[in-house]
């Protein structure tokens, strides 16, 4: 089994800059393995036109700020920037950090973000087809940059999507994240659904990390009942979710202890 891990989603969303830095910081300190915030434009939650930042250069910020903790979009929207441009962007951020970003991506879905800064929404069926088209223009783009990133940087691809979106992550994903669900029973058809597309595409499905989202104000529920399930079924990549002004990352020990306690069960004497 991969070792647990356990991400801090930082929604850049209904806070100052400051106090969101503070808590990219503070969850390195904590120990979370991954910060990451999400790609859009305008809050989701709460107040839908209160303060709200912009990803990458959020991220660029955290990588100054840190020194361990790995980096990311959760996950940066493929109809925002042309692929080449966003390769480009994430190498330069995996430089600022010193190699540690994760270039999450996704199709999109927020249309109010598409309309106000002039992106054709189109369908969900053209978006994920152009993320497939994507993908191959960013890795190339990402091969042929002088410097290259500096680790091979990892894919994450989001989604659940049975007959497209699952099969790019089998074709191109390091990690998958699922979504936040409420039930392990939820995700029962995507998870037999991404087993097929590895088979059909001749990948193990081990190669790749699992992620799935986790609501803080469960935290206790979750562990309590589904925490175990989730890792039987091959996940091992844990999210927080944390929204402004105060990016409450504390409120995560106890999920941080579990996967140290988890971790050392699998691994006695490491």
């Amino acid at each position: 089994m991969r070792p647990i891990r356990i991400a801090a989603q930082l929604h850049p969303q209904q806070g100052e800059y400051h106090a969101i830095r503070d808590a990219a910081v503070r969850a390195e300190e904590l120990g979370y393995d991954i910060a990451y915030t999400w790609d859009h434009f305008f809050p989701l939650y709460g107040d839908r036109d209160g303060p709200h930042f912009e990803c990458w250069s959020l991220l660029a910020a955290w990588a100054e700020a840190t020194e361990q903790i790995e980096l990311g979009p959760l996950v940066a929207c493929n109809s925002y920037r042309n692929p080449n441009l966003l390769a480009d962007i994430a190498r330069t951020v995996d430089h600022v950090s010193g190699g540690r970003v994760i270039l999450g991506l996704g199709a999109g879905w927020a249309r109010r973000d598409y309309e106000a800064y002039g992106y054709e929404f189109g369908t969900m069926g053209g978006r994920i087809r152009a993320l497939g088209e994507a993908i191959p223009v960013m890795t190339r783009r990402l091969a042929a940059l002088n410097p290259p990133p500096v680790r091979r940087m990892p894919i994450l691809i989001a989604g659940t999507g049975i007959r497209r979106t699952l099969r790019l992550v089998a074709e191109h994903a390091d990690a998958w994240h699922a979504a936040f669900p409420d039930r392990p029973t939820d995700l029962e058809p995507a998870v037999a659904a991404l087993r097929r597309w590895c088979a059909e595409v001749g990948r193990d499905p081990a190669d790749i990390e699992w992620s799935v989202g986790v609501e803080p104000d469960d935290l206790g529920r979750f562990l309590d009942e589904d925490a175990r399930t989730y890792v039987e079924m091959g996940f091992t990549q844990f999210t927080l979710g944390f929204n402004g002004p105060s990016w409450d990352v504390a409120a995560g020990e106890r999920i941080l202890a579990w996967r140290d306690a988890v971790n050392r069960e699998a691994r006695p004497g490491a």
